[in-house]
């Protein structure tokens, strides 16, 4: 069984198009080389890996199904490669530029809501805060 007969036998199992497919593998790649790397994917590393096995599955397409119209054809490598580097892209430079949006907020311990809670009240906090400075 060839790459393309596995890819034609994913399609049909999953019952999802082609371009949905690309959408899953681009996110499945990204997500299987940082841990097989052991990196964020905050890291540059898990998303070139995905551009080259993309780019590397687009090479193969487009040798291996030779289209009347090869303009056609290569629009639509081009389409493929953006539906499978679009949210990749987009998870790079999200963890990357506002990690924010990926941590966990801190939570409201008793003692920030209510300070008395913690056995100390604001007086005793801010005198103890006043001798350590």
């Amino acid at each position: 069984m060839d790459w393309h007969a596995v890819k034609q036998w994913l399609e049909t199992t999953s019952g999802l198009d082609m371009d949905a497919l690309h959408v899953h593998a681009g996110i499945l790649c990204q997500v299987f080389v940082a841990l097989v790397l052991r990196r964020r994917l905050s890291s540059p590393w898990p998303w070139l890996v995905t551009a080259a096995v993309i780019l590397a599955n687009e090479y193969y397409d487009y040798h291996y199904e030779i289209w009347p119209q090869r303009d056609m054809q290569w629009a639509e490598s081009v389409k493929d490669v953006w539906n499978t580097l679009l949210i990749p892209t987009l998870l790079l430079l999200l963890t990357r530029f506002v990690p924010g949006l990926f941590r966990k907020a801190p939570s409201e311990t008793a003692s920030a809501a209510d300070p008395g809670q913690a056995g100390t009240d604001t007086g005793e906090a801010r005198k103890l805060a006043q001798q350590l400075h």
